[in-house]
């Protein structure tokens, strides 16, 4: 089986949520959601579990932080090229995320920019020369001046 990954997600508001990961490409899959939790499919191998405050409860004691005042993790996908970064992060704001609350990055090699859904989580989006990859990776100070 090939590996997947499910990424779970305190929303506040699911339907907004919902729609957001809709506008930027996900496609909710009915058979595993419901009024407390939606799946959105990102590709055949990367799901979001969007989930209300109440449905995360019922995985145990964990009290949900506020994504606006802090960050756990930054969650990162790749893209094929860099317009598809830019156009990526683009299309998250016009759906009500914020574009680039984190630096962008721009190593030549490497290209990297980010956005925050409506819940305050923060999603990297990169893109890496192929040629980069199969060199090795280059001293990051050299690359960035």
């Amino acid at each position: 089986m090939t590996q997947m990954i499910f990424v779970n997600l305190p929303v506040t508001d699911l339907q907004r949520s919902v729609a957001f990961y809709e506008a930027v490409g996900g496609v909710k899959n009915p058979q595993f959601s419901d009024d407390t939790a939606a799946c959105m499919v990102l590709s055949d191998t990367i799901f979001i579990m969007l989930l209300t405050h109440e449905k995360w409860a019922t995985f145990g004691d964990i009290p949900i932080l506020d994504a606006h005042a802090g960050a756990q993790v930054f969650l990162c996908l790749s893209r094929e090229d860099r317009l598809a970064v830019d156009s990526f992060v683009e299309k998250a704001a016009r759906a009500g995320g914020t574009a680039d609350p984190t630096p962008s990055q721009d190593y030549g090699f490497m290209y990297g920019r980010s956005f925050r859904d409506p819940d305050g989580h923060i999603w990297e989006n990169v893109w890496m020369d192929p040629a980069a990859i199969a060199d090795g990776p280059p001293d990051m100070q050299e690359a960035g001046e």
